[in-house]
């Protein structure tokens, strides 16, 4: 698995993907890094899969590894994996994830993300949800169908579960909590721009030549030394 992980980072380059390359994919707020941590301190990534805005099954995925990568940047020393909320709202058939979407997102978080996602709560879907779910599971190992929760109002366990992992005030209203969920696409686009900076000094991408070789390593210079006044 990991000799895979590293032929698909050394062709896929997700650490080379920016913000500008993908944000049309954004512009709804249909996946993007909420301004709250769960309290583990992970990284929340909130998904809305009924808020689909392109056709392009590439681009999606491009996005979505973005995110992933972004949520990664994020964590907290100490902390090295993620939640994800998922919202049903406005989600039907005619706007579902395509089932081989699904099956691309799914191989390439057990793939190549392995032991990533923390937990990923799917919030009150809809019955026609079920069909759908009944394809997908078959592509879950069992590790990660064990951290997919389903939470419905009207199930106090599934409630409290979540609750477990979310302080209610931080926890928007979509996911029963009393925040109010706020995506504006020009100020996440800022901060993904900064954190596209953040990212290019840490997998030095800001120290690359520009000879062609950009794959290659390239060894620091030196320090000078001072020398000793006789």
């Amino acid at each position: 698995m990991l000799e895979e992980t590293l032929r698909w980072r050394s062709s896929y380059k997700p650490e080379e993907i920016r913000w500008n390359e993908v944000a049309v994919e954004g512009e709804t707020g249909k996946v993007f890094r909420a301004n709250f941590h769960d309290r583990h301190g992970r990284s929340v990534l909130i998904l809305r899969p009924g808020m689909q805005n392109t056709a392009s099954l590439d681009n999606q995925i491009k996005h979505l590894v973005y995110l992933i990568e972004n949520a990664i940047l994020n964590l907290p020393e100490g902390q090295e994996q993620m939640a994800w909320l998922i919202d049903f709202t406005g989600w039907s058939l005619s706007n579902h994830v395509p089932i081989k979407s699904a099956r691309e997102t799914v191989n390439i978080l057990q793939n190549h993300y392995p032991e990533r996602l923390a937990v990923a709560f799917l919030y009150s879907p809809p019955r026609i949800f079920e069909a759908f779910w009944k394809i997908v599971k078959y592509f879950l190992d069992p590790k990660t169908f064990q951290k997919v929760k389903f939470v419905y109002p009207k199930n106090k366990d599934s409630v409290e579960l979540m609750r477990s992992y979310f302080d209610i005030d931080n926890l928007p209203t979509e996911f029963g909590g009393k925040a109010t969920l706020q995506y504006d696409h020009e100020e996440f686009s800022r901060q993904m721009a900064q954190d596209d900076v953040k990212s290019a000094k840490l997998w030095a991408l800001d120290k690359q030549p520009s000879n062609g070789f950009a794959g290659a390593e390239v060894a620091p210079e030196p320090e000078a030394l001072a020398l000793p006044v006789s």
